[in-house]
């Protein structure tokens, strides 16, 4: 059975999530994810909707998520694939460790990519020329995007088996293809 419509899954998550900011967020971990697919052979349409609906249940259940969300997206029939790669983004609170090459993907991508969108929204350049030492200082700075788990950051460069530079770049790299609809394209600021 094919999994959900993109279309179907982005109306789930704009009548669950509110903030911008987390709808933004949950895009770029879907263009982040769904680059690894294209670079490992995968279904992008697939890990895309896991890197889509990953926090759907985050503002209504932050200190159960992302329970509420495995339960509703199994109700709804999303693939099992999906389902347990949302499941082992978050292990502390589920017990499920990431196991499959998309669960490691997910959770490598989770926390990274919120790092590179908030590089990017401090650069006049934004996401246009962005490259990985400037990630890695910004990661080092541990003042700037302070909600960012650099724990968890790290965890993921050792979950997805790629040099820490190599793994930045490819988030850049599907961050980038996405830059109009995040909001991270530079800005003209000669006129």
């Amino acid at each position: 059975m094919p999994p959900p419509a993109r279309d179907d899954a982005v109306a789930l998550m704009e009548a669950w999530v509110e903030s911008p900011g987390l709808r933004t967020h949950m895009l770029a971990v879907e263009a982040a994810v769904r680059h690894y697919a294209v670079l490992d052979g995968a279904d992008p349409e697939v890990w895309g909707l896991a890197g889509l609906l990953h926090d759907l249940d985050w503002e209504r259940f932050p200190d159960k998520h992302p329970n509420h969300a495995v339960r509703l997206l199994r109700e709804q029939g999303y693939p099992e694939e999906i389902v347990h790669a949302i499941e082992a983004h978050r292990p502390e609170f589920t017990g499920v460790e990431p196991e499959t090459r998309l669960d490691r993907v997910l959770f490598a991508c989770d926390e990274l990519s919120g790092l590179v969108v908030a590089c990017c929204l401090v650069r006049p350049s934004g996401i246009d020329d962005l490259a990985p030492r400037s990630v890695v200082k910004k990661l080092k700075d541990r003042a700037f995007a302070a909600g960012v788990s650099r724990a968890e950051v790290n965890r993921g460069f050792e979950l997805v088996g790629l040099e820490r530079n190599a793994h930045i770049q490819n988030v850049i790299d599907g961050l980038r293809a996405r830059g109009e609809l995040l909001g991270i394209r530079g800005v003209d600021v000669g006129n």
